[in-house]
């Protein structure tokens, strides 16, 4: 049942899922430990992105597993090491980037899934917990760094590395610091605030900071907003974890339209793609990646081709 009437309404089907092999049945991880009260998970996917020959890549959170997913849907397991990747994002010149909870900003070699660290530290100080990542045309990163921060301690940060390699505080107050997209003119950030379920917009300004920090949209009810993504249009796309509902808001705040999960609750990321970009690709952490058809396409950062 809509429960927003006028609102367009969009179902989803399963593009792809986990293979049995792959399933981690019945064991036991710190991750699972730490963020779900010990419960046994299978497995824990996340942030959809593709690369140059259209695979799609997905990581696995607790058991720190990186996959790679053809265009006909078949799993393969790209890279397994000890850590907790969060977030993937490709690189203009296709070198994959990952954001571990544990370890960091990461370089995957997707040859021989070796992952070499890229930042570990700011200045003389640890990183919280990294969770997603996100480029601009000119290579600089955006990620979050969320740890354990929330209403009670709302200390997460936002960074960039600029191509240059500087690494820069943006913001540090969030609570919760998770997904995070920018416009397609590229002079506003969105930040996922999961814990305050809410999305923030900032203001970037020409040196490269953030101003004018406010809240773009409040969610209600599920855990709060994960990854998100933008169209060719600036509609900010936002997978609301523990709804089974991403929401597309205009970029004047609008709510546009509401995509419903045929599987779980947990929709954790999204991404564009297809030959004309105008499917959107969503994760089910509990083991499916997700597909709907949208009228916009969504915001073609650079070619792959």
């Amino acid at each position: 049942m809509n429960s927003f009437p006028g609102l367009k309404v969009y179902q989803t089907e399963v593009f792809a899922r986990l293979p049995e092999r792959y399933r981690m049945k019945g064991r036991q991880s710190e991750w699972g430990n730490a963020n779900r009260a010990g419960a046994a998970l299978e497995c824990f996917l996340e942030s959809p992105a593709f690369d140059r020959m259209g695979n799609l890549y997905v990581v696995d959170v607790p058991f720190g597993r990186i996959f790679r997913v053809s265009p006909a849907g078949i799993f393969e397991l790209a890279s397994e090491y000890d850590g907790w990747p969060y977030g993937l994002k490709i690189h203009k010149d296709g070198r994959i980037f990952v954001a571990d909870y544990r370890h960091g900003i990461l370089l995957l070699d997707p040859a021989s899934g070796a992952v070499t660290p890229i930042v570990a530290r700011h200045l003389p100080v640890s990183l919280k917990g990294v969770n997603d990542l996100c480029f601009a045309k000119t290579g600089d990163l955006y990620f979050t760094d969320y740890g354990q921060t929330d209403l009670r301690d709302p200390t997460g940060r936002v960074f960039r590395l600029t191509a240059g390699g500087k690494l820069e505080c943006l913001l540090d107050f969030v609570p919760g610091p998770n997904g995070l997209t920018l416009n397609p003119a590229e002079n506003v950030l969105y930040v996922a605030a999961t814990r305050a379920n809410a999305v923030w917009r900032a203001s970037i300004m020409p040196d490269g900071s953030l101003a004018k920090v406010s809240v773009f949209a409040h969610l209600s009810g599920g855990v709060g907003p994960d990854g998100m993504t933008v169209d060719a249009e600036g509609s900010v796309v936002v997978a609301h974890a523990g709804r089974g509902i991403v929401w597309v808001f205009s970029k004047r705040g609008d709510l546009l339209c509401r995509i419903e999960s045929c599987g779980s609750d947990e929709l954790s990321n999204v991404a564009y793609g297809g030959p004309d970009s105008r499917t959107l690709y969503i994760t089910d952490a509990e083991g499916k990646i997700l597909t709907t058809r949208l009228p916009v396409p969504g915001h073609a950062l650079y070619s792959h081709r």
